[in-house]
């Protein structure tokens, strides 16, 4: 009785882990293709609880754009996030420092952006960038632009905070992995200008200037 016992609960437990191993989800890597890797995920309201899960994936996408295929595309997008969402910023702030921040983001962006066009002529490379932006950063510039007054300067540092991190990520990743010596080159002169940027929307968030006590 008791071997028998032992023979139910072993066949048991090998269906239970036969069934867990075919239902488990694909890896991160699986689902990173480079065709996947512009759309750095879903439209998500961004608040605080968002945040952190947001940027999470993002970066996660961004550490396996390591061809040029995946890192141009990421990188408009990224430029073309930064400079819409800051003109808001300019526009509806209430932050004479938040206000300063915002318009050296489309200024310093514009710049990495007409660098980034540059480098592609230049090392002759046919990767056109987007002109659009992905769902998520769509979604994340809906949530500014709907936006109330008391609540616009957090909802910005917040989302700024979380994509200079992923920008960190992608930049530096490419840096050190990717593919295209000069492409790497200009991941590499990027990096600093990005790192500086998020020290100063963290300064900018850590100083109260988004309202929040």
């Amino acid at each position: 009785m008791r071997n028998r016992i032992f023979f139910v609960t072993a066949a048991t437990s090998a269906l239970m882990l036969g069934a867990c191993n075919d239902g488990a989800a694909p890896s991160a890597e699986a689902n990173m293709s480079a065709g996947n890797t512009v759309e750095l995920g879903q439209t998500q309201p961004v608040n605080e609880a968002q945040d952190a899960a947001g940027a999470a994936v993002g970066l996660g996408s961004a550490a396996a754009a390591n061809t040029a295929d995946a890192y141009v595309p990421n990188a408009a997008i990224g430029d073309m996030y930064e400079i819409e969402s800051s003109r808001l910023a300019v526009e509806k702030s209430q932050s004479a420092g938040v206000k300063a921040f915002a318009q050296q983001m489309i200024t310093d962006h514009t710049a990495t952006t007409a660098k980034l066009k540059e480098t592609l002529a230049s090392a002759n490379l046919a990767i056109t960038p987007p002109t659009a932006l992905d769902a998520r950063r769509q979604g994340m510039i809906d949530n500014l632009k709907a936006a109330s007054a008391a609540d616009f300067d957090k909802t910005y540092l917040d989302q700024q905070t979380a994509a200079h991190r992923e920008a960190v990520t992608l930049h530096s990743g490419y840096a050190e992995d990717g593919e295209n010596p000069a492409l790497k080159q200009l991941a590499a002169a990027t990096t600093p200008k990005i790192q500086h940027h998020l020290e100063m929307v963290q300064k900018l968030d850590q100083g109260g200037a988004d309202g929040a006590r």
